[in-house]
């Protein structure tokens, strides 16, 4: 592959991400536009990978999303990503409910274990 190709999937595989995470908080289009003061037709642009994001503008997508820039530049491991997306998600939520998610989390870990363990 070429730079130049290599370079454009790039900015593509970063505006799926920056999409994906958009959709996956129920945001739109126009209230990110608001919020961060990039028009809406370039955020749809660079969802699309067709316009490059300059690092103040992906510091504030990364703001708004409560996510690490590194997350979006595909800097961080998977794990580490996980465990600080879980992290920075259960902040806000209730002692009560840190514990529900514990809890299934245990559950989670404990029926992975159980399934390594079966015999095939």
């Amino acid at each position: 592959m070429t730079d130049s190709v290599d370079q454009d999937l790039e900015w593509v595989t970063l505006g799926a991400k920056l999409k994906e995470v958009r959709e996956y908080l129920s945001l739109s289009q126009q209230v990110v536009a608001t919020s961060t003061g990039i028009p809406r037709s370039a955020i749809s642009d660079i969802e699309r990978g067709q316009r490059k994001v300059d690092s103040l503008e992906l510091r504030k997508f990364a703001r708004l999303y409560r996510y690490p820039v590194s997350y979006f530049l595909g800097e961080e491991g998977n794990e580490t990503e996980a465990a600080s997306a879980l992290a920075r998600t259960v902040v806000d939520l209730t002692a009560e409910d840190r514990e529900e998610v514990l809890r299934f989390a245990q559950f989670l870990r404990h029926n992975a274990d159980a399934e390594r363990r079966r015999p095939r």
